[in-house]
């Protein structure tokens, strides 16, 4: 079958070119896709070095099942995800899902293992691998059986499909990673997509004090629409936060708050959340930053516990059908998230957008 997708060369470069599609084999699900979130991930995949399909965020419709997927139908609507995990090996027993060392995307050596049938999907008569094993920017999808999970609300594909990874952080991050109490104070550096949904994390959590941290005005003020109590305008020449962090101190008895998340992705802030937490405080990294980074080890005193989250901890079976539910029942905002869709065909505009900081969430609709 023929799909439309967008392509890299893994050089940098990337297209919207025609690609074949097989019918599923045993345990194999195929999927229409109809909107793919755009996150900066899907940015960083253009330089893996590999021909690619793009794309890790989607929701779309169920076409047909391969033997022995018992869980879902043609006709159902769905969203993809990435987490797929074989639930025995050390990693999956301890609890571990989003860590398998079977199947991870992210913790096996190419991002992009563990796909369905290395010959399901073809470019230019050749097979090409699918970002993340599900390469959403496509019409079309072949995935295991496990990166699909029923969606049972009403809710419209662009804001479901934005549940798959940037809202799975951010919320996950809060609740499953830090379990954030009640009455507690939380600090978050950045309030794009990840941080909002730390945000959102946050309030549904109850935590009392939120303080949204951020450059730019307008951002802050979409913050305080998702719950932030408390926000900090960053000054132009707080390169390190260090003024941030001292501000986040007034704001929590001088002592500094009980969570910090940082949600960047600027590597020089790596360590901002450490200055920002109290002793014994937890500081998180949800923003996948890898380049080497200078920390005074001082900012560790005392007790505190500095975490890089994956994946907000996911179990797909568990979370998603969770935040599905917090959304039908008016407590996760998703709609409001979307701030602008794009057909696939201005994928370009979308990254340019994206890097831009123009949208709280960019999302592809693929049937445009």
């Amino acid at each position: 079958m023929k799909a439309r997708a967008a392509v890299t060369d893994g050089q940098g470069n990337f297209s919207i070119e025609e690609i074949e599609v097989s019918h599923p084999q045993a345990g194999e699900v195929l999927v229409e896709v109809k909107a793919a979130g755009i996150c900066h991930t899907d940015w960083d995949s253009l330089s893996w070095g590999n021909p690619l399909v793009l794309g890790h965020e989607g929701a779309g419709v169920v076409q047909a099942v391969g033997d022995g997927v018992a869980h879902v139908q043609p006709g159902d609507r769905v969203l993809l995800n990435w987490a797929i995990s074989c639930g025995h090996c050390f990693q999956c027993m301890a609890g571990n899902h989003s860590l398998c060392e079977t199947n991870s995307p992210v913790t096996k050596t190419r991002p992009w293992a563990g796909h369905a049938h290395p010959e399901g999907t073809h470019f230019n008569g050749k097979p090409i691998e699918r970002s993340f094993n599900i390469g959403t920017m496509s019409t079309l999808t072949l995935v295991r059986g496990e990166a699909v999970i029923p969606i049972e609300v009403d809710i419209s594909f662009a804001s479901a499909c934005i549940v798959g990874c940037g809202v799975m952080t951010g919320y996950g991050s809060v609740v499953n990673a830090a379990r954030v109490q009640a009455g507690s104070s939380v600090a978050v550096i950045g309030v794009g997509g990840v941080g909002l949904n730390v945000i959102q994390g946050a309030r549904i959590a109850g935590a009392e004090k939120i303080i949204a941290i951020a450059r730019k005005a307008p951002r802050l003020e979409t913050a305080r629409r998702f719950g932030a109590t408390h926000t900090i305008q960053v000054n132009p020449d707080d390169s390190d936060l260090s003024q941030a962090a001292a501000q986040v101190k007034e704001m929590t008895e001088g002592r500094g708050a009980d969570y910090a998340f940082e949600c960047t992705a600027v590597p020089a802030l790596g360590a901002a959340p450490l200055a920002m937490v109290r002793h014994g405080g937890m500081a998180l990294q949800l923003s996948g930053i890898e380049q080497d980074v200078t920390i005074d080890m001082r900012l560790f005193e005392w007790d505190k516990i500095y975490i890089n989250v994956l994946y907000g901890k996911c179990t797909p079976t568990i979370d998603f059908p969770r935040i599905f539910r917090l959304y039908a029942k008016g407590d996760l905002l998703l709609d409001e998230m979307v701030t602008q869709t794009y057909p696939l065909e201005e994928l370009g505009r979308a990254f340019d957008d994206m890097h831009k900081g123009v949208n709280s969430q960019g999302v592809l609709l693929l049937d445009k």
